[in-house]
């Protein structure tokens, strides 16, 4: 007895094991980028200096109406993430990520998404340098509600991807308080 290849394929297939949905496929909302802003140079402004003790503040713009106000105090820096409402977010980076001596990279890393057409910041991402040679890239989440750091990431190989892995899924993640160091 011959079977015809059609009959034969359809009793196969119905023998074969169920497929596995795909996943939705990725829109553009859902995408999320990397733009970069200056944390220094012309494009940031000196807002405050404390004669005394020569700490200062500059205000360096951001994206989707957010600024980054870049403090510099007792030799130690850390960036306070103002929201387009003017609230104010400090991301305290001499507590959770070094309490020593530090300086900032030269950029911010600011992961977006588009939603209706405008860019929506939801974390950021600066690289913080130690006074031991120890360079730190701090990953903090961007809500509505709040800005705080979510991961420290330590040095190592492919520590741009996993910074920007961590601040895609920030959101979701709670707070560092202090680094215990």
């Amino acid at each position: 007895m011959t079977v015809a290849p059609l009959a034969l394929a359809a009793l196969l297939l119905s023998f074969a094991p169920p497929r596995e949905q795909s996943p939705r496929p990725t829109t553009v909302a859902d995408r999320i980028d990397s733009i970069y802003t200056e944390l220094a140079g012309s494009r940031c402004a000196t807002v405050a200096t404390d004669q005394e003790t020569g700490a200062t503040t500059q205000r360096c713009p951001g994206l989707g109406g957010y600024a980054l106000l870049v403090e510099d105090d007792d030799d130690r820096m850390s960036v306070t993430v103002v929201a387009p409402n003017g609230g104010q977010h400090p991301l305290e980076l001499w507590q959770v990520v070094t309490t020593g001596f530090s300086t900032l990279g030269e950029k911010a890393e600011w992961r977006v998404k588009r939603e209706n057409g405008k860019l929506v910041p939801v974390a950021l991402i600066v690289r913080v340098h130690a006074n031991d040679s120890t360079s730190y890239l701090a990953v903090a989440k961007i809500t509505p509600q709040a800005a705080c750091v979510t991961d420290r990431i330590e040095p190592g190989d492919d520590r741009n991807l996993e910074a920007r892995v961590a601040a895609d899924a920030a959101a979701q993640k709670p707070c560092i308080k202090q680094t215990g160091l």
